[in-house]
């Protein structure tokens, strides 16, 4: 179980690190899994195809993109400040301006 969790946690701290990338790479699987769904298809035209495969990366790419934004917050809030923390002056860590 620890191997798993500290497995879990290095490929956590590698998305983290990568966000773009880990975007990107879900764009292209995304795109690819879905040409390769509907090209299984053959009443569907070419074209038709070729647009499903786009709105279902852009769906998958639109999902990604939310959970990195929410990656980046939660580790923000959550690690102390740093003094070279380019977003140090845009998030707000403490709960004081709530008072």
């Amino acid at each position: 179980m620890a191997e798993s969790s500290s497995t879990f946690e290095s490929a956590r701290h590698w998305i983290a690190e990568h966000k773009l990338r880990t975007v990107g790479c879900l764009w292209l699987s995304g795109i690819a899994g879905s040409i390769a769904y509907n090209w299984s298809r053959p009443t569907m035209k070419t074209s038709v195809r070729l647009i499903h495969a786009r709105l279902h990366a852009q769906a998958l790419t639109l999902a990604a993109l939310v959970g990195a934004a929410s990656i980046e917050y939660f580790d923000h809030k959550n690690s102390p400040v740093k003094a070279n923390d380019p977003y140090a002056k845009f998030v707000p860590l403490d709960s004081s301006h709530k008072n």
